[in-house]
């Protein structure tokens, strides 16, 4: 799935859109120009292969969920073949962030290609046999979104290292262009392969489809940015992720907006294929032309989404995203056929592709290089936990309720969520860096220590003027969020009554090691906020540094 934008039967992450060096390198291009990233030629390749993977993706999803209405007439059953395609990256989003960021993402990605290259092989095969039932179609869904949840993270996490800051948002849209490019064409393709020649071809076409990524990857030289640290082990990678993603206040409201966006408006992917067979009457054809519909809407909704955001600053985008979603899914409910249906998936496909695309780049634009590809897998921990059991819930109300009914409550539950979603605003990266400022001094032990040695306990000694002491703890709990979320724990602020001048700042780290990392994760927010706090202090050698370690046994 592209940059986790939309909710594939089953999901995969696009090609990786440039090199390191390349974007590090080039000018910042054209920040108001929707193609700007296309610009660099290594993007332009990049993105013109996944768009071929996409193509392959979706003519998969048209064979799988039709397939499923053949071999099932229950709309819950249907529906399961959503869940089965999110669980795994509702299961393994977290852990396999913390994977991508610890091992060469690179290879990780080529031998995630490969695995759902050889899933969708043998799901081929073993339909071409005959033998594909209900439960084996939903095992091979599962097995090829295990290696879409390997795969989503790292994918996810190198967008921002490939471009410039002012072309993320361009190259966001780009991305989610080249999923609703290919959905625009690979749902017709798939339709009239399953049609003609049954859903096994379109099972071979999609494990085809994964060589061109193969091949881009395997030319890729990406260079990864060197540490004078070691890795992180995977334990408190993972745990480093986890707590990220509690005090990143600004990645925080994103991941609230996934939740409160995703849930119910899932149920337009866990029921249209009942409707488009069981209550239109169309062919695998007709279905993969309604598909195609949404892929155009979003597609048209890409080139101008710059515009958008433009004409409608902070949250009254996404705000007008939602509302869009809410009244064409009931508008789908009334369609009495298919001609009634497709121009209102072309608007829904410009509601999804707006709502999608500004919450990735939100979620891109909150994530820090260190933590990227973990913040992400909590991210996409969120967006694929609320589609599954979004699917569950309402395949499960359409079995009582019938499939219009249940989407007329959906589509009255996501215009609904549009209210709380308010006091969530959503960041776009603009005015802020966190980008690594790297202005803290490297700190130096006079006595030679283990790097595994801890836990350390750091102490800052400032000294104000009694006047500037409230506006001092007014900084300093805006700093404390900070310390936490680079990895400090234990966080306080002590006083002493009988030198009222004076205010302690203390927390610990695990070890020295970790400590040094804190140094490596501040950024160039942190800088400004921390100059801010200096500017406070009556004595220029303050605040004053001390690190104490736990004794040696």
């Amino acid at each position: 799935m592209t940059e986790a934008q939309e909710p594939a039967l089953p999901p995969r992450p696009p090609a990786p859109t440039a090199g390191a060096g390349e974007a590090a390198s080039s000018g910042s291009g054209d920040p108001e120009s929707a193609w700007a990233p296309l610009r660099r030629p290594l993007f332009r390749a990049i993105w013109l292969a996944s768009v071929a993977s996409q193509v392959g993706t979706w003519v998969h999803d048209v064979g799988a969920a039709w397939l499923m209405t053949s071999l099932s007439p229950s709309p819950f059953m249907v529906s399961l073949v959503q869940a089965a395609a999110a669980v795994p990256l509702f299961a393994l989003a977290l852990p396999a962030g913390a994977l991508a960021d610890v091992v060469d993402r690179r290879r990780l990605l080529l031998w995630t290609q490969s695995w759902m290259l050889a899933s969708a092989l043998l799901l081929g095969v073993c339909t071409a046999l005959g033998l594909t039932g209900p439960s084996l179609l939903l095992a091979f869904t599962v097995v090829l979104s295990i290696g879409a949840a390997l795969n989503a993270p790292a994918w996810q996490a190198i967008t921002p290292e490939l471009v410039p800051k002012a072309e993320l948002g361009p190259a966001v849209a780009l991305n989610g262009m080249a999923i609703n490019l290919a959905r625009s064409v690979g749902p017709a393709i798939g339709g009239l392969l399953v049609g003609l020649s049954g859903a096994q071809a379109a099972f071979f076409l999609n494990a085809v489809s994964f060589l061109a990524v193969l091949v881009v990857l395997a030319r890729w030289k990406r260079v990864p940015k060197p540490s004078t640290l070691p890795a992180e082990r995977f334990s408190s990678a993972l745990r480093a992720g986890l707590r990220y993603a509690r005090y990143a206040e600004g990645f925080r409201s994103v991941l609230v907006r996934a939740a409160l966006f995703l849930f119910p408006a899932s149920a337009l992917w866990a029921l249209l294929p009942h409707l488009a067979r069981r209550e239109l009457g169309l062919s695998a054809i007709g279905y993969g032309g309604l598909m195609a519909g949404i892929g155009l809407g979003a597609l048209l909704a890409a080139n101008a989404l710059p515009r958008l955001r433009r004409a409608l600053p902070g949250g009254r985008l996404t705000g007008f995203g939602t509302l869009v979603v809410a009244v064409t899914i009931a508008g789908l409910a009334v369609s009495p056929d298919a001609l009634a249906a497709w121009p209102t998936l072309l608007v829904l496909g410009s509601g999804w592709l707006v709502m999608l695309s500004s919450l990735n780049l939100g979620a891109q634009a909150t994530a820090a290089g260190w933590v990227r590809a973990r913040a992400l897998s909590v991210f996409l921990f969120v967006f694929f936990g609320s589609l599954a059991l979004g699917s569950l819930a309402w395949g499960a109300v359409a079995e009582a309720l019938g499939v219009r009914t249940t989407l007329l409550v959906a589509a009255g539950v996501t215009a609904l969520a549009a209210w709380p979603a308010r006091f969530f605003p959503l960041a776009t990266g603009a005015g802020s860096s966190l980008a690594p400022s790297l202005h803290w001094p490297a700190p130096e032990l006079d006595a030679p220590s283990s790097d595994d040695r801890g836990p350390v306990l750091v102490t800052l000694t400032y000294r104000v003027a009694p006047a500037d002491r409230p506006a001092l703890l007014e900084l300093l709990s805006e700093l404390r969020p900070r310390r936490l979320r680079d990895g400090a724990f234990g966080w306080n602020v002590f006083e002493d009554p009988d030198a009222p001048e004076e205010i302690v700042e203390v927390f610990h780290a695990a070890s020295w090691t970790d400590h040094l990392r804190h140094h490596e994760r501040v950024t160039e927010d942190d800088r400004e906020l921390q100059q801010r706090i200096q500017a406070l202090q009556s004595e220029p050698d303050h605040p004053k540094v001390r690190h104490l370690l736990a004794p040696e046994k």
